[in-house]
């Protein structure tokens, strides 16, 4: 075996930074697969558990995460959703195709009222995205006015007639989906143009106001994210910024391969895992330029960007309908979420929201359900979002990472084989840690500074190999632990971590 690696890491528990917005833990619900039918809704006469067809052991499982926000009703799906569709009486909804994913019917039972209730039990704000591919402002406008609108109008006795007598509170609103592809296939000023009209008719109602939220560039589309912010800043001005919308939206997903052939889930060697990571790991740059561009338009930083499709996307599982976006979710994925976490929250002066995609049974998802039992697998990756689920709101300490071993070459980039981020709150800090090498053991000395520890706990989640996933049968094949090997050091603490582990150190301030 090889000898481990040595780092060393300075934490500055005086050094505060922003506050890590608990939304850059949201999550993603698409009409797609078995996301929502399956997933969220198996409908009122299920046997599975459930409340009005909410199924009651996915929203216990996602409690555990404190979700913050959930977007809906997609992605794609999102520009050829009409709403109206989907209140009212179940019998009486319209049925559509869904031609985006899977060319299989929908039948609307799940709708604007059904996700309603899905965020109040789950405790989540409501991220909806409107139609503006297929759709009208209009159409839009009146989604706002039903669900926020109090006292009278036509929309409000619309809602009370389907049974909600008082509005919602729904803070946050998608002006499209992709919009320069399957949104709509726009330019970027022709969308900049479309999102400015959209944005005006969708007005603040009573005491909720709306955060708008554009559609943003495809990965290092740069000319599109410029021309968004000529469309409400000046360049140089620090002025405030016009408030058409909010944020700007970004998508990045971990691709391996090509779009194509993506790679498997489960079969994939080291230098796969070691190439996944440089891919995930571009989030950092993606960020860091659409933030610069955004700081030349609005160097107050009132606009917020949002990443709000993230994750990695492999060929469906084997005998899987290719549309339903399937897949299997291993310790990879798991150390993938953790290095992005990282990476949102140290942008967090402009990173604002993120949402994973999705939550249950698509992509790198938080929950599995299988048809077979009903069981419900909680994979790699939800127990990323439930290890650092305490810095949620949480202000940003400063970390650094003054020693450590050499950056893997990996093709003709490479690899930073630690990754950490850390935050307090009420008297404790939280330190987030990788360790992506896939071989070796890691010695890490926290270099604690600026205040006292007077205790420590701390957990790790890792697996025999990076192949590991959770199944029905072995639902805790990959599961946090209590670590061990964690002891104190005259600079602060020593922390033992395994080959490919993530792990969180909780610290007592003294």
């Amino acid at each position: 075996m090889s000898a481990p690696a040595t780092a060393r890491a300075v934490l500055d528990l005086d050094v505060p930074g922003p506050v890590l917005s608990r939304h850059l833990y949201g999550h993603f619900a698409e009409h797609l697969g078995g996301c929502i039918y399956g997933g969220f809704y198996v409908g009122p006469e299920s046997e599975i558990p459930n409340q009005d067809g909410i199924r009651l052991d996915v929203v216990e499982a996602l409690r555990e995460l404190g979700i913050p926000n959930l977007r809906w009703p997609g992605g794609c799906f999102a520009d050829e959703y009409h709403w109206k569709d989907g209140v009212g009486p179940k019998q009486d909804r319209p049925r559509m195709i869904n031609t985006h994913w899977g060319d299989v019917e929908e039948n609307n039972h799940f709708g604007t009222h059904e996700f309603m209730a899905l965020c109040e039990l789950l405790g989540a704000d409501p991220y909806i995205t409107g139609n503006l591919g297929s759709g009208t402002v209009a159409e839009m406008s009146e989604w706002v006015e039903y669900l926020t609108r109090d006292g009278d109008s036509p929309m409000v006795r619309a809602r009370r007639a389907n049974g909600r007598e008082d509005p919602w509170r729904v803070p946050f609103w998608g002006l499209g989906n992709e919009s320069w592809g399957c949104g709509g296939n726009q330019r970027a000023e022709a969308y900049a143009d479309l999102a400015r009209q959209y944005a005006t008719y969708c007005r603040d109602h009573g005491d909720n106001r709306l955060y708008k939220i554009a559609v943003g560039p495809d990965q290092d589309d740069y000319h599109w994210t410029e021309t968004l912010m000529k469309a409400v800043g000046t360049l140089g001005c620090s002025r405030n910024p016009r408030g058409y919308f909010q944020a700007i939206a970004l998508h990045m997903y971990t691709v391996l391969g090509s779009w194509e052939h993506k790679g498997s889930a489960t079969a994939f060697d080291t230098d796969d895992y070691y190439a996944t990571l440089v891919r995930a790991a571009r989030m950092d740059e993606l960020i860091t330029r659409h933030s610069s561009i955004m700081d030349c338009y609005d160097p107050g930083r009132q606009v917020g960007l949002v990443v709000d499709e993230w994750g990695t996307w492999w060929d469906v599982e084997p005998g899987t309908n290719p549309g339903f976006l399937y897949q299997q979710n291993t310790l990879r994925d798991a150390l993938v979420a953790g290095l992005h976490f990282d990476i949102f929250h140290a942008h967090a002066e402009r990173v604002v929201m993120a949402n994973i995609a999705q939550t249950v049974n698509v992509l790198q998802a938080m929950l599995l359900t299988d048809p077979a039992t009903n069981a419900l697998v909680r994979t790699p990756t939800f127990h990323v979002f439930a290890m650092n689920r305490g810095h949620h709101d949480a202000t940003r300490l400063r970390t650094a990472l003054v020693e450590g071993p050499d950056a893997r070459p990996v093709g003709e980039g490479s690899l930073d084989l630690v990754s950490l981020s850390a935050s307090r709150k009420d008297g404790t800090a939280l330190v987030s840690v990788s360790n992506l090498d896939a071989d070796r053991e890691l010695e890490l000395v926290l270099d604690v500074r600026g205040g006292a520890v007077a205790g420590h706990t701390a957990r790790v989640l890792t697996a025999p190999t990076l192949q590991t996933h959770n199944t029905a049968e072995q639902p805790d094949a990959v599961a946090p632990t209590e670590l061990t090997t964690v002891t104190d050091d005259p600079r602060g603490l020593r922390v033992t971590l395994p080959a490919h582990s993530f792990a969180t150190v909780s610290l007592t301030l003294a």
